[in-house]
């Protein structure tokens, strides 16, 4: 199966096996793990915070820094379409009581300051508390710039809010500018990072900011069912992860670029591209016949009016081509 559904779909290589296999583990629940306590170690030093918490998926590490930066009553302020307000099952209003306050993204994918701004809530029993504000980086595939994260981060502490990033593609945003993680990672105060998408683990998320905040972290991970044994096999993929698969996202990019340009010269509509995912705009009608086409052919979409495919470590250039040769075939049987 050739599979652009997402970069979630990829599975891990034979030498991540083998790491995985080989994998040193101990008691994670007791900090005696040392693979574990390795890979939290590495996080941190790459995004230059203070400590690091591994947790079992994105969506759990990002309702952990929620309920670890708000109290029952506090708000955070998030863009309308971002993950962790609208597909992570409202998790910080269920389990925390944290009032999300959606804003909608300017078409770079940034918060613009002034709608931020419009938004806080003045000291009043009236209101819930304005604690934080939440980015996501990459947002659709595009990449926040650098500039805008200095001017977000002065901004908050302006404001007297924590800033926090859903960094579950931030590699792919790093990668992308060409600069180390810490340049990014330099103007929030906490962030996380997903294992299991473009970098091609089976499992896993990192959490990462001060010392005290992951302490705080870690009573949540208990607390919401996060704690895990020997988890040291689950850590060896993340370690192998950001030692062998992080400068490799340039070529999920590159290939998105070069599908995004054959889709064109086919005659689809592409509207546009960023790091690893492609969208397309399909005519009425078109994209349940072209899901099932393709599908015979051994190839999955998610497809909809707005179609996102999405390059990951599992399809190379071969593959795409192969995509091209029967999205084609598709347009001419219509």
């Amino acid at each position: 199966m050739i599979d652009l559904r997402s970069d979630t779909v990829t599975r891990p290589s034979n030498a991540m096996r083998a790491a995985m296999m080989s994998a040193e583990t101990g008691d994670d629940v007791y900090g005696d793990d040392p693979t574990v306590n390795a890979l939290e170690a590495e996080a941190a030093r790459l995004s230059a915070k203070a400590a690091a918490l591994f947790l079992p998926t994105g969506t759990q590490a990002n309702l952990v820094a929620l309920l670890s930066h708000c109290q029952r009553g506090d708000e955070y302020i998030v863009g309308q379409l971002a993950h962790n307000y609208k597909y992570e099952a409202g998790g910080a209003a269920v389990l925390g009581s944290i009032q999300p306050q959606p804003i909608l993204a300017a078409v770079d994918g940034t918060l613009p300051l002034d709608a931020i701004a419009a938004v806080i809530k003045p000291d009043d029993f009236h209101f819930a508390r304005s604690r934080l504000l939440s980015l996501e980086n990459t947002h659709n595939g595009k990449v926040l710039p650098l500039s805008y994260l200095q001017d977000a981060f002065q901004f908050t502490r302006t404001h007297q809010l924590a800033l926090h990033i859903d960094g579950a593609r931030i590699f792919n945003a790093a990668v992308a500018l060409n600069v180390p993680l810490d340049a990014l990672t330099k103007y929030c105060d906490t962030l996380t990072i997903c294992l299991s998408k473009g970098l091609g683990t089976p499992v896993g998320s990192l959490l990462c900011g001060s010392e005290e905040f992951i302490r705080h972290a870690r009573r949540w991970r208990k607390m919401t069912g996060g704690g895990m044994r020997q988890a040291g096999i689950l850590a060896a993929a993340g370690l192998y992860a950001l030692q062998h698969n992080v400068a490799r996202l340039q070529d999920d990019h590159d290939n998105a670029r070069w599908l995004a340009q054959q889709l064109k010269l086919i005659g689809v509509d592409v509207q546009e591209q960023h790091t690893n995912m492609v969208f397309v705009r399909l005519p009425d009608q078109q994209d349940t016949a072209l899901k099932a086409w393709m599908a015979q052919h051994k190839i999955l979409l998610s497809t909809g009016p707005i179609t996102r495919l999405v390059t990951h470590l599992d399809v190379d250039r071969q593959a795409l081509a192969t995509v091209v040769t029967h999205w084609n075939a598709f347009l001419q049987a219509q």
